[in-house]
């Protein structure tokens, strides 16, 4: 079980640039692909980004792709997600997420342990 803490977010004005970052703790976090989500207000959970074990091959949802950029540090137990050019449709809460596997999945089901989300407004 990986426990999984976000932080970073903020209010930033569109256009702009937030860094999230999600500390893990638990000694399989290596082998876990860790996954951002967000959950904007009357919305469902939306995929965002999603990283392999070894950090070596990402996936974007088609709305964040070319802005956002997914990274990992297995020696620090850290992910990060670069968000730029940020829009006011980006405004949601952003949570991290574990799943022991060696796909990238996108779908919410398949991963097991969440952070408590970070909150990231847009203003327009």
């Amino acid at each position: 079980q990986v426990h999984l803490v976000e932080s970073g977010g903020g209010l930033v004005q569109t256009g702009g640039s937030l860094r999230l970052s999600c500390a893990a703790s638990g000694r399989t976090f290596s082998t876990n692909v860790i996954g951002w989500f967000r959950v904007a207000p009357g919305k469902d959970r939306e995929f965002v980004a999603a990283i392999s074990r070894d950090g070596g091959k990402p996936s974007y949802a088609d709305s964040v792709k070319g802005r956002f950029n997914i990274d990992r540090d297995n020696n620090k137990k850290m992910v990060y997600l670069q968000m730029d050019r940020l829009r006011p449709e980006d405004t949601a809460t952003y949570y991290c997420a574990a799943a022991q596997t060696n796909l990238l999945p996108s779908a919410p089901s398949w991963y097991a342990s969440w952070g408590q989300g970070t909150q990231v407004t847009v203003s327009s």
